[in-house]
């Protein structure tokens, strides 16, 4: 499995956000430049985690983005489906009933066992992420956070 580079940028940017005062609001100018990321793209991402409700933008020439809500009550997985979507990691296309090998459908009454098995590891990836908090993320980050911007 592969995330985008966006989920790492989206992450990075929640946690940081977490580790502001809750009345924060930092532009995105500077989240880009304080991670050394293309603004345009980031963008893209910011957009996403706010309509996802997980970032609020603050319009106007102060404006920027700050947690859209707590940061307990947002987990990787959040971050993970509002930028890469939810659609399902693995599609089985049923190939045991094609080419010369090809299982009768009634053989294939049953869901693949390759299926079921990539379905249960999504399931148990998606709950360890689920349990992972930004919160948590953020408290266990060693290095202080500077910022000179506030609104």
């Amino acid at each position: 499995m592969k995330l985008s580079q966006g989920v790492e940028w989206g992450l990075h940017c929640v946690v940081l956000l977490a580790r502001l005062p809750a009345d924060t609001v930092v532009r995105r100018a500077d989240l880009a430049d304080y991670h050394g990321l293309a603004e345009p793209v980031l963008a893209k991402h910011l957009h996403s985690l706010t309509r996802a409700g997980l970032l609020h933008a603050a319009p106007g020439p102060k404006g920027g983005y700050r947690l859209g809500r707590p940061a307990a009550d947002i987990t990787v997985l959040d971050v993970v489906e509002a930028i890469d979507g939810t659609s399902q990691l693995f599609v089985c296309t049923e190939i045991r009933q094609r080419g010369s090998g090809a299982l009768s459908p009634e053989q294939c009454a049953r869901p693949c066992l390759i299926n079921a098995a990539m379905g249960e590891a999504e399931r148990a990836w998606r709950d360890s992420l689920r349990a992972v908090t930004i919160a948590g993320l953020a408290a266990r980050i060693p290095t202080p956070v500077t910022t000179t911007e506030s609104a």
